[in-house]
């Protein structure tokens, strides 16, 4: 017989619940301990801010010579996306549902146009990927957050 295994926390047959939760409380189960959440929650934001920044960079030069310029906008262009990924990590989550998709959508609308705009294409164009995918973007999180998020945005479990 196939059974899963017991982790932490993993009430099985026999046993009694944690002291102080109800008997018959669900729990979630954390694959990952708190020390590789405070980990991830650092290198998300690094690794793609240099994903960024090296994107940016490489549209900018149109597969020209690297010169130290090039270089130095690219960890400038990683430096922008880190912060202001982290300060709307921060922020989004103490607000509505909609003003919380709307501010990662316009987020990720404005790196993509800043990409594409960095690749030599006209402002409209790059205007209207921009749009485009801000609009995608915004629909993919208002669902998510509509379906796992009351009004007030407390998380539903």
């Amino acid at each position: 017989m196939a059974h899963a295994a017991p982790t932490p926390g993993m009430r099985t047959p026999g046993t009694r619940a944690p002291s102080g939760t109800p008997s018959g409380a669900d729990h979630t189960t954390d694959v990952f301990g708190e020390r590789t959440h405070l980990v991830m929650k650092w290198a998300v934001p690094v690794a793609l801010g240099l994903v960024f920044g090296y994107w940016a960079a490489a549209n900018r030069r149109s597969a020209g010579p690297i010169t130290g310029w090039n270089i130095l906008f690219g960890f400038v262009a990683a430096l922008a996306f880190i912060a202001l990924y982290v300060g709307i990590r921060a922020v989004a989550p103490r607000t509505r549902r909609e003003v919380h998709a709307l501010m990662w959508a316009v987020f990720a609308g404005c790196a993509i146009g800043f990409l594409v705009n960095q690749s030599g294409s006209s402002v409209l164009y790059s205007v209207g990927v921009s749009l485009a995918v801000a609009a995608g973007f915004f629909a993919v999180m208002f669902y998510r957050y509509y379906t796992h998020e009351d009004a007030e945005g407390h998380r539903i479990e």
